[in-house]
Formats: structure tokens, C-alpha cells, sequence
């Protein structure tokens, strides 16, 4: 919790690698993950750093292995994920890799070019064997037809094709065959026929089985087609058309004999490919299955090497081009790490000249790390969305692994509904391996699965609050039997008809009872109620409330106090870290100008108010208050707090009935600690309009006369170093606290006008800020109040349907048919929407009301060089 409290101590180091070690040395630190290095060589453009050829190499590697995965995934082979983590290979190594993948990949390609000419072939054969199928039906048609004609009309019968294509006229036709896919068939048609002015005859028949089309492996529907025509001009003129409709034209025997050989021939051929096509087939299987098992390895293997010299073309070269030199941001409690990876790094290349790291002295803000685990990464992430926070500042992250389950839960606050969160949380975390190992693209299901642990918190706090509220699934359960209980000889009658209430209003005032005419004790139905007495229910709220006609104004009064004691709770606890950081950084103006009249400015408006909702809570009863003297008439803390602004005194508005003494308001707008709470109401009015130039003077002022005194210091510091006549040692003697003093200085003399804008802007916002966050915390109170009705009205509107009826067996059935619509819909708004809603007001209460009152967020990750990011994102498509 250290670290997660605070950032680690960070150092910047000075490495100094021997080129032959300097590759294995960071692949040692890469596979750690503890140093972020610096680009030394920010003005150098990429192309002309050393180590670009290699990094050339590894792009070509990387092409040549998506190439080969892409052809893996074309025959669907599983590649296997053991989730090995080879280490990063030698140099030398590179080459026999590229030898390897060079192999494989003209392999790949001579085999692939071979299929696709294999396939080629093949598909032409099998358009050859239909074509010959389908033209023996024409010719036979057309032999048929023949022999029934009797006359013919040269005008309208001239293309009707005779035996062996000869005309009833004895003039020879000429004929093309060939195939085109079956959507171009009525488009060619009628360009035939338009070009041709009518003079050919088209009889086409459809191919029944589709075709593998070899460049794209995709299946088409073609169709068979015969032109029959008369001279070379339109013999032209159809293979152009042909052409144009990208139709295969095929030759085609005139005689029935030819054709028949013709067909043997091409069976016997097409028998034979395919036999050479199992045979190319499998062969191409065997070399992907045996890539399968290792593209996985291969794609770490590169892309470590390639990370190695990425970060090598970030080092500088000393004098002799024998030594590289680096600087890195590290952990002050890693450098022993950093030391061992570094020996090990130096014995696996061979040197022997060991590798050294200096810590460097710099006036540079280092990057902000915090060490977190898989518990407590989601809580760490959702503060880094708002911001990275500063360096050595306080961190809201292990704060928010409790405040922010606990406020969702007083939104979310439904015990079934947190039941069911906590089990899908839970089931996540329990099967966290097995569900990682998967690596779904899905990213709203990664979403969930990553605030796994978030989830399982908010479903656990859903729970208690949920058994705070008594509420699950909108209903209340009595396990500790009502605290309420009613006077013997009451009874609940209606004063006009004789009939048990089924509800009752619950008020904190006294039963009154009336006597009728058989000697029994009653309640009028339309007069005061009765105040059922008795002990506090031992945990939560009374199920009694359930029943009461005014529960939905008691829980909203309730609620919404208690969202503003939450609120201003936990605005106070942000602005006393605010206090931490005011004293790590010795940053007593500060302290003195800032937190102290921000708590009193806070304290005296809603503090006080916090102090008079508990006070209230505790000090008023049930009992009727005496209306002559006025004791134990409950106050009114909207109206007192008007009063306390407007130094006004206490009012009293009450009204009795003359004939039964019930019916009365007691509005009472007093202060709450009576006569002499005025005085100190006063006395915080005050203090809060002095807390409003406390924040805004002192602070600017300050902060010049600091300027002012240390740009006097300097000067007596540049004189006495001119009489010394040695100025260069004292500045390398004292190097660090003169230059930040001429830094501050400058910044001083530069920036006072903003530091006043600045500090005007910070006050009006903190103290317009402590009522409109206030007031943004009765989001607790609104959002549970809408997931309770919500709730309340989907059981009654769907559920609650089967459980009224009384049919018997029938209303079992409608039970059994609406609870699915009950649970489908309970999941979909009431846990996902509404608890999406509940999630981000809860992350809004954090980043605007409880960050703002200390957190700046104003610094940079530390993003150390690792390869532990490799792992997820290999294969790259």
C-alpha cells in the first residue's frame, strides 16, 4: 500500500553497455520490465539511426510471418497457444530465422501457385466436361426438330439449325460454346441480340453444381451457352461480346463421334488432377500444421528483437563507437535488479567488461509508478483516466477501492439485484485463467472481465446496502419482527364502513383514540393516524414501512440526508489529504493559506448543517410536543439555514383544533441549539465571509515577496562571485539550489499576474464548488430512489400479475410465463442500465467533488521498456 499511496521514489540513470553485450543486457531488462529509457537522439530522423537495417530485417520477418499465419486461418488449422514465453534470440540468431522464414514462405508460395494453376486447370476441364454434356442435349434437340419440319420460312426459320449443322436450305452454320456465370445470362442475351440484329440463335442450360473459382477459392454458379451464327462478320463480332462478358469459350466437335472422345478424354484428365491436387493438397497441410506449432514463438521472437533494437537506436555511441550509452527512469528500489539483469546480460554475451549505471542528479520531474496487482489495477486505472497524478502526490486509488463500491451501493442499493452482480463477478474471478487464456476480441466483454474485482466490490456493498434499505427486488423480508406494535383495543376500522385497512400512515405522533358506540377503541380513517410504538429494528429499516401510505416520503427524507452527511464527509476527507500533501512537499503557504479556511469555510456552511440532521435525529422523539410552551417542536433545517444567512430570529406557525386537539403544524425555523444557537450561527456567518479574502489575498502576496527576496539573493550571490573572481566553482559547487532559485525567480517575476487570475479562480470555484458538490452528492439519493420505483414497478407490473390472480392452477401458469419477461427485463435495465448510470455518477462524484479538493493529476506514467505487452498482441493481423 505504500506505493499505491504515494508514487515510488524514482531515479534517472546513466548506463554505459560494451557493444557486444548491450543487445542481451536489454533484452534482460526488457523481460524485467523496470526501466524506462530516454531517446537520446530525439533530432536523429529514424532512418538514419545504426540499428535501422535491423530493424528493417524484422519488418520483413514480421510480413513473412503474417503471411504464413494468414495462409494458416485460409485452411482453418488451430494454432496452438502454450503460452510459452521464449526469450529473445541471439544477433546471430537472426539469421538463420530469416533462412527459415524465407524457406517457408517461397514454399508456401511455389505450392500456392502451383494449386491455383492445378485448380485452373481443373475448373476448365470440368467447364469442358458440361460443355460437351450440355451440347449433345442441343444437337440432339435440334436433330429432333428437324426431322419434324415439313416447311420452312427462311425469314423466320433460317437460324433453326439442320443436321450436323446445315440449314433446311443446305447452307452450313458456324457455332462457338463456351461458359458464363449465370447472372450475366440475360444481359449477354440481349446485347446478342441487339448486335447481332437477331441473326444467331442462343440456347443456354444451367450448370447444376457450383464451381470453385481457383484464384479466390469462392463458389459460383455458371451457365452453358451455344451460339449458333452464319459468317466470319458475326463470328467476330460474338467472340467480342464473349469477350466483353468475360465468358470461357471452349472447342467443341461437330460430330457426335469427336464429341464422345472428346468427353473420355477429359474424364480421364480430370481424374488425373485430381489425384495431383490431393497429393498438392496435403503436402501444403503438412507445411502449415508444422508453422502452426510455432508462429506463436516466432511472433515473440521477432517482435522482442525488434523491441531490443528500437530501444538500441535510442542510445548514443561514445568516441571510440565501442560503448553505448543510455540514460532510464528506475524504481530506487529496483536498482539491485537492474545491477543483477545487467551481470546476467554480460554473461550471456561473453564480455568481459561489465556493463555500469550511474544515478544521475537532475532537476527534471521524474514519471509517476505505482506497484498494483490484479486487484487493485482497475481502481489504479480509473484515477489515471483523469489524470496521472503528480509525482510524490497522494493517490486517490486506495481510497477509492472503498468509497467507490460504498457510494454505488447507496445508488445501486437493491439486495437481489447486488446478489446477482456479485455471482457474475465472482464466477469471472474464479475462471479468470480459463476465460484469459480464451483472449476474446469481444471488447465489451474484455471491459467487463478487466473490472472484474471492481464488480465483485460494488455487488458486495450492493448487498449491505441492500439489506440496509430492506429491499430485494422491491420487496421488504421480516427477519426480526417488526418494531412497531399496536395498543391492545385498537382496531383499525374504517369510520365509515366496517373494514380492516390494509395500509397505515406512520407518523411521529401519538395514537389518539376514539370510543363508538359498541365500547370499542378505533382510528379514524381520515384523522391522524396512529404512531405504532416501540424499540429500533435491530439492523435496516422496519418492514413495517412497507405498508405504511407515507414510506415514499420518509425514505426520500431519509436518503437524502444521508447523501448530504456522505457528501460532505467525504469532501472534508479530500480536503485533509489535500493536508498530506501540503506538508511532504513543505508547502507551509499553502497550509496556511489554503487549508485552513477551506475546512472552515466547509465546516461552518455544510458541516454545521451535518451536525444539525444528527443532532435532530437524536434529540427528537415521537413524543407530542407541549404547544404553550413550544418544547419538543421539531426545527425546520431548510428554513433554519435561511435564517442563519439572514440573521434572523426563530418563528412559530402553529395551528390547533379547538374540538379534538390533533390536527397541528409545529414549523419551527429556531435555531437548533435554541436561543443561544443564534449567537453561533452569527459567529459562522462571519467566519465564512472571512475565509472568502483569506483564500483569495494572502496566497499571490506571499508568494511575491518570495520572488522579490530570492531575486535579491541571487544578485548578492552573482556579485560576491564576481569580486571572488571564481563563480564557475561556487555554481558547480551549489549547482542544483542556484539554478532552481533562478528558475523560481524567473517564474515568480514572470507569472504573478496569473498566479493572481489563478488564485481568484481557484477561490471562486472552491467556494461555489462546496454547494453545487453538496448538492451533486443528492445524486446518492435520486438514483436509488429511481432504482427502487424502477424495481417496484416492474414486480408489480409483470410479476406481481400471476401472484393476484386467484385461479389456482392458472395462476401458477402466468407465473411461470411472466417470470422469464420479469428476469430478462430485471437484467437488462435494473442491473445493466441502472447500474451502468449508478457506476458513472459514482465515478463523477470521484473526479469532479472528492479529486478536485487535492488532486492536481498534472504528471506522466512511467512506461517502462517490457515485453511483457508482446504476449498480448501476437499474432498481429
Amino acid at each position: 500500500m505504500g506505493s499505491l499511496m504515494r508514487s515510488e521514489q524514482m531515479v534517472l540513470c546513466q548506463l554505459f553497455l560494451q557493444s557486444e553485450s548491450a543487445y542481451s543486457c536489454v533484452s534482460e531488462l526488457g523481460e524485467l520490465g523496470l526501466v524506462q529509457f530516454r531517446d537520446l537522439n530525439p533530432d536523429v530522423n529514424a532512418f538514419q539511426r545504426k540499428f535501422v537495417s535491423e530493424v528493417r530485417r524484422c519488418d520483413e520477418m514480421e510480413r513473412k510471418l503474417r503471411y504464413i499465419e494468414r495462409e494458416i486461418k485460409k485452411d482453418k488449422i488451430p494454432v496452438l497457444d502454450l503460452g510459452d514465453n521464449p526469450d529473445a534470440p541471439a544477433p546471430r540468431e537472426m539469421i538463420d530465422l530469416e533462412a527459415s522464414f524465407e524457406k517457408l514462405e517461397n514454399e508456401l508460395r511455389e505450392v500456392n501457385s502451383n494449386n491455383e494453376a492445378l485448380n485452373k486447370n481443373f475448373l476448365e476441364l470440368t467447364e469442358l466436361k458440361h460443355i460437351l454434356r450440355k451440347t449433345q442435349q442441343f444437337f440432339d434437340e435440334v436433330d429432333t426438330q428437324n426431322r419434324t419440319l415439313r416447311t420452312v420460312d427462311d425469314e423466320r426459320t433460317g437460324l433453326l439449325v439442320p443436321d450436323n449443322s446445315v440449314s433446311a436450305v443446305g447452307q452450313r452454320l458456324s457455332f462457338v460454346a463456351g461458359v458464363i456465370l449465370r447472372e450475366r445470362v440475360p444481359a449477354f442475351e440481349r446485347m446478342l441480340w441487339r448486335a447481332c440484329r437477331g441473326n444467331v440463335f442462343l440456347k443456354q442450360a444451367q450448370i447444376d453444381v457450383p464451381l470453385s473459382d481457383p484464384v479466390t477459392g469462392d463458389e459460383v454458379w455458371k451457365s452453358v451457352f451455344i451460339i449458333f451464327f452464319q459468317g466470319d462478320q458475326l463470328k467476330t463480332r460474338v467472340k467480342k461480346i464473349c469477350e466483353g462478358f468475360r465468358a470461357t469459350l471452349y472447342p467443341c466437335p461437330e460430330s457426335a463421334a469427336e464429341r464422345r472422345e472428346m468427353a473420355m478424354g477429359v474424364m480421364t484428365r480430370i481424374e488425373d488432377l485430381k489425384t495431383v491436387l490431393s497429393q498438392t493438397t496435403d503436402h501444403r497441410h503438412r507445411v502449415l500444421v508444422l508453422a502452426a506449432k510455432n508462429i506463436k514463438n516466432w511472433f515473440i521472437k521477432v517482435k522482442k528483437i525488434k523491441a531490443i533494437y528500437h530501444m538500441l537506436n535510442m542510445f548514443n555511441l561514445d568516441v571510440t563507437q565501442k560503448c553505448l550509452i543510455a540514460e532510464c527512469w528506475c524504481a530506487t528500489a529496483d536498482l539491485d535488479k537492474v545491477h543483477h539483469a545487467l551481470k546476467r546480460g554480460q554473461e550471456r554475451s561473453g564480455s568481459n567488461v561489465p556493463s555500469i549505471l550511474n544515478r544521475m542528479a537532475t532537476s527534471q520531474k521524474p514519471p509517476t509508478f505505482h506497484r498494483t496487482n490484479k486487484f487493485t489495477k482497475v481502481f489504479q486505472s480509473l484515477i489515471d483516466a483523469y489524470g496521472i497524478s503528480s509525482y510524490q502526490e497522494i493517490n486517490p486509488a486506495p481510497f477509492s477501492i472503498i468509497t467507490f463500491p460504498f457510494l454505488f451501493s447507496v445508488m445501486f442499493g437493491d439486495f437481489g439485484h447486488g446478489f446477482i452482480m456479485f455471482l457474475a463477478a465472482l464466477w469471472m474471478v474464479l475462471r479468470e485463467r480459463q476465460l484469459q487464456a480464451k483472449k476474446s476480441d469481444n471488447e465489451i466483454w474484455n471491459m467487463f472481465f478487466g473490472g472484474r474485482y471492481l464488480i465483485l466490490m460494488m455487488g458486495a456493498f450492493s448487498v449491505y446496502a441492500g439489506l440496509l434499505y430492506n429491499d430485494i427486488f422491491s420487496k421488504s423480508i421480516n427477519v426480526f419482527g417488526s418494531s412497531w406494535s399496536v395498543p391492545s383495543g385498537v382496531y383499525f376500522f374504517n369510520d365509515s364502513v366496517d373494514n380492516w385497512l390494509t395500509s397505515a400512515t406512520l407518523e411521529p405522533s401519538p395514537y389518539h383514540l376514539f370510543e363508538n358506540k359498541s365500547g370499542r377503541y378505533y382510528l379514524p380513517y381520515n384523522e391522524t393516524t396512529s404512531s405504532f410504538s416501540g424499540s429500533p429494528y435491530p439492523f435496516g429499516l422496519d418492514p413495517v414501512w412497507a405498508i405504511a401510505t407515507n414510506k415514499l416520503t420518509f425514505i426520500n427524507s431519509f436518503k437524502m440526508k444521508l447523501s448530504i452527511i456522505l457528501g460532505v464527509v467525504h469532501m472534508m476527507f479530500g480536503i485533509w489529504l489535500g493536508l498530506l500533501n501540503h506538508t511532504f512537499f513543505n508547502q507551509a503557504i499553502n497550509i496556511f493559506c489554503e487549508f485552513i479556511p477551506q475546512v472552515l469555510f466547509l465546516s461552518c456552511t455544510f458541516l454545521y448543517l451535518v451536525v444539525e440532521i444528527i443532532y435532530k435525529w437524536v434529540s427528537w422523539s415521537a413524543r407530542e410536543p407541549n404547544l404553550d410552551t413550544l418544547t419538543g417542536c421539531s426545527p425546520n433545517l431548510l428554513i433554519g439555514m435561511i435564517n442563519m444567512y439572514l440573521f434572523t430570529g426563530g418563528q412559530y406557525n402553529n395551528t390547533l383544533d379547538p374540538i379534538t386537539h390533533t390536527n397541528y403544524t409545529c414549523s419551527s425555523a429556531n435555531p437548533l441549539f435554541g436561543q443561544e444557537g443564534e449567537f453561533v450561527q452569527k459567529f459562522l456567518v462571519i467566519i465564512i465571509a472571512v475565509c472568502i479574502p483569506w483564500l483569495l489575498v494572502p496566497k499571490p502576496f506571499l508568494l511575491w515577496r518570495r520572488g522579490v527576496s530570492k531575486k535579491t539573493s541571487n544578485r548578492h550571490i552573482q556579485a560576491e562571485g564576481d569580486i571572488i573572481g571564481d563563480r564557475e566553482e561556487i555554481i558547480h559547487h551549489d549547482h542544483l539550489q542556484i539554478s532552481d532559485s533562478n528558475d523560481d525567480a524567473h517564474e515568480e517575476e514572470e507569472s504573478i499576474g496569473d498566479i493572481v487570475v489563478h488564485q481568484a479562480i481557484h477561490t471562486i470555484e472552491f467556494c461555489l464548488g462546496c454547494i453545487s458538490h453538496t448538492a451533486s452528492y443528492l445524486r446518492l439519493w435520486a438514483l436509488s430512489l429511481a432504482h427502487g420505483q424502477l424495481s417496484e414497478v416492474l414486480w408489480s407490473m409483470v410479476l406481481k400479475i400471476g401472484f393476484t390472480m386467484n385461479t389456482g392452477y392458472f395462476g401458477a401458469v402466468v407465473i411461470v410465463a411472466a417470470f422469464p419477461f420479469w428476469a430478462c427485463l430485471t437484467v437488462a435495465v435494473l442491473l445493466a442500465m441502472e447500474g451502468l448510470s449508478a457506476f458513472l455518477h459514482t465515478l463523477r462524484l470521484h473526479w469532479v467533488e472528492f479529486n478536485s479538493k487535492f488532486y492536481k493529476g498534472e504528471g506522466y506514467a512511467f512506461e517502462p521498456f517490457t515485453f511483457e505487452h508482446l504476449l498480448d498482441d501476437t499474432p498481429v493481423e
